[in-house]
C-alpha cells in the first residue's frame, strides 16, 4: 500500500513537472514576441507599444495582491490554473483575429490579470506537494524545468514567427494553454497539503495531509488567515517589495528595447528575439539546480546579490554595439540575473512568511511591486528610446540598476536566520 500511495505521490510531481514546462510557453502570454508582432507587422511606433505594455503592467499591478489572497483562501489551485490558462488562450486568439489598438490593449491588460495566478498557484502547488523542508531543491527544478520548457518554446515561437508568419506565434500560445490545463489537473488533489501550501505551517514539522474530501474549513482553524494589515506593517517586506520595484524598473523593458532594436535592423527579428529568449533560459537550466542545492546550506543574501549584480553589467553592454549576434550573448546575463532573482524571490517570501499563512499574498505584493516597477520601466524606456535613442535607454536602465544594487546591499536584512542555515551548512 505504502509503494502505491508513494507512486501516485510521483505521479503528482511528474504532473508538476510538465505543467512547469507547459506553463512556460505561456505563462507572459506571447512575451516579447508581441513586441516584434506590434513593431515589424502592425508598425507601431516605441510609445505606442510602451503604451500597451504599461497599460498591462498597471491592470497585473491591481490584480497581483488580490489573486494572492484569493489563492491562500481556496482550496480549488489547481482549477485557477486551469481556468487562467483557458482565458488566456482567447485573448491571444483575439489579438490575430481584430489586430486593432482597443482589442490589443483589452486583451493584453485581460491577460494580465488571469497571469497574475500562474506564479503565485504553481509555488503554492509546490510548497503543499514538497513542504517547506524540499521547497528550496523543488523551486530550482520548477525553474529548471521551465527554462527547458522556454527554450523549445522560443525556439518554435521563432522558427513560427519567420517561416510561416508571426500571427501563428498566438495560436501556438493557445496550443500550448491546453497542455497546461492537461498537466495541472492530473496532479491529485489529495497530494498537495493546503496548510503548507498558504504558510500555515511554522516549519518545524508537517501539518497532517487532508484528503481531498476534507471541508474547506476545516483546514482554516490550524492556519493563520491572510491579512493585508499585517502584512503591510512588516518591514522586512516592503523593504523586499523596494528592491523588487527598482530590479524589474531596470530590468523589464531591456528585453523589449533589444526586440525593437532587432525590428529596427531588418533581418529575421523573430529569429533573433528567439535566440535572445534560448540563450538566457540556457543559462537557467543549470543555474536553477545549482542555487536549489546551495540555497539550502548557505544564506539568502550573497546568493541573490548576483542578480542585482548582473542587471547593471548588462544594461551598460547593450549600448557598446547593435550587432544581432552580441545583442543575443548579452542575453547570457539576462539568465544570471533575472533567473537568480525568480529563484530566491519565492525562498525569500517562504522564510518571511513561516507560519504566518500568508504565502501567497505575500507572493502577490511582491507581484505588485514587480508590476509597478516593470510598467514605470517600460514607460520611461519608451519615451527615452522615443526621443533620445535606445543607447540612452539602455543607459537609463543600467543606472536604475546600480541603485538597485546599492539599495539591496545596505538595506534589505538576511531573512534566513540563526539555526536555518546553520543546520543547512552542518549538513552540507
Amino acid at each position: 500500500m505504502g509503494n502505491k500511495l508513494t507512486s501516485l505521490r510521483q505521479q503528482s510531481l511528474r504532473a508538476l513537472d510538465f505543467l512547469n514546462f507547459f506553463l512556460a510557453d505561456i505563462q507572459g502570454g506571447v512575451g516579447p514576441f508581441l513586441v516584434v508582432f506590434l513593431t515589424a507587422s502592425l508598425h507601431w511606433s516605441p510609445a505606442r507599444v510602451g503604451l500597451v505594455m504599461t497599460t498591462a503592467g498597471i491592470v497585473g499591478v491591481l490584480a497581483q495582491t488580490p489573486a494572492g489572497a484569493i489563492i491562500d483562501r481556496t482550496r480549488q489551485k489547481r482549477m485557477l490554473v486551469a481556468v487562467a490558462a483557458l482565458l488566456l488562450a482567447m485573448c491571444s486568439v483575439a489579438i490575430v483575429l481584430f489586430p486593432t489598438f482597443p482589442v490589443i490593449l483589452c486583451s493584453q491588460a485581460f491577460t494580465a490579470i488571469v497571469g497574475a495566478f500562474f506564479g503565485p498557484t504553481i509555488a503554492a502547488i509546490s510548497l503543499g506537494l514538497v513542504g517547506r523542508k524540499n521547497l528550496d531543491k523543488q523551486i530550482g527544478r520548477n525553474h529548471s524545468i521551465s527554462s527547458v520548457g522556454n527554450v523549445v518554446a522560443a525556439l518554435l515561437a521563432g522558427l513560427i514567427g519567420d517561416f510561416i508568419g508571426r500571427a501563428y506565434i498566438f495560436y501556438f500560445v493557445a496550443i500550448m494553454s491546453i497542455a497546461v490545463i492537461v498537466s495541472v489537473l492530473r496532479i491529485r488533489d489529495r497530494d498537495i497539503n493546503y496548510i503548507v501550501a498558504r504558510g500555515g505551517d511554522d516549519g518545524t514539522k508537517e501539518q497532517p495531509q487532508r484528503s481531498a474530501g476534507a471541508a474547506f474549513s476545516s483546514v482554516l482553524p490550524q492556519a493563520q488567515i491572510s491579512n493585508v494589515k499585517a502584512l503591510l506593517q512588516d518591514r522586512r517586506v516592503f523593504i523586499f517589495a523596494l528592491c523588487a520595484v527598482l530590479f524589474h524598473f531596470a530590468n523589464a523593458s531591456m528585453l523589449p528595447l533589444v526586440g525593437e532594436v532587432l525590428s529596427k535592423k531588418g533581418s529575421n527579428p523573430s529569429l533573433y528575439m528567439s535566440a535572445c529568449i534560448i540563450v538566457a533560459q540556457l543559462v537557467i537550466i543549470p543555474l536553477g539546480i545549482w542555487i536549489g542545492r546551495r540555497a539550502s546550506v548557505s544564506k539568502r543574501k550573497p546568493l541573490y546579490s548576483i542578480a542585482f549584480i548582473a542587471l547593471p553589467i548588462r544594461g551598460l553592454l547593450y549600448t557598446l554595439n547593435d550587432n544581432p549576434y552580441f545583442l543575443v550573448s548579452v542575453q547570457l546575463l539576462d539568465g544570471v540575473g533575472a533567473g537568480t532573482f525568480g529563484i530566491m524571490q519565492l525562498l525569500v517570501i517562504a522564510d518571511l512568511t513561516k507560519g504566518t499563512g500568508r504565502f501567497n499574498v505575500t507572493q502577490g505584493a511582491i507581484g505588485t511591486a514587480v508590476g509597478i516597477g516593470a510598467s514605470l520601466s517600460n514607460l520611461v524606456a519608451g519615451y527615452v528610446a522615443k526621443y533620445a535613442g535606445y543607447d540612452a535607454a539602455f543607459l537609463s536602465m543600467a543606472a536604475i540598476a546600480l541603485s538597485a544594487l546599492v539599495f539591496f546591499w545596505f538595506a534589505m536584512p538576511e531573512t534566513k536566520v540563526g539555526r536555518d542555515w546553520q543546520i543547512g551548512e552542518q549538513q552540507a
